[in-house]
């Protein structure tokens, strides 16, 4: 069962990239709301990446090699 659902998350994540590089060429305009949609869900992940980090041990430190 967790393969099919994983299998449908991914059939649906290729189609939206599709849909970006489509509506890039200048495709429908049902082709560049489902690009607008994935690029903002790819926004959101990103964020919540991000936020996620941040929280993470709560020692201060960033994470970078400055010093």
């Amino acid at each position: 069962m967790t393969v099919f659902v994983l299998s449908g998350i991914l059939v649906l994540a290729l189609a939206g990239c599709a849909c970006v590089v489509w509506a890039s060429r200048g495709g429908p305009r049902w082709v560049r709301a489902v690009a607008a949609v994935t690029l903002g869900a790819g926004e959101l992940v990103r964020r919540s990446g991000r936020t996620n980090r941040n929280s993470g041990s709560g020692d201060g430190s960033s994470g970078t090699l400055d010093g």
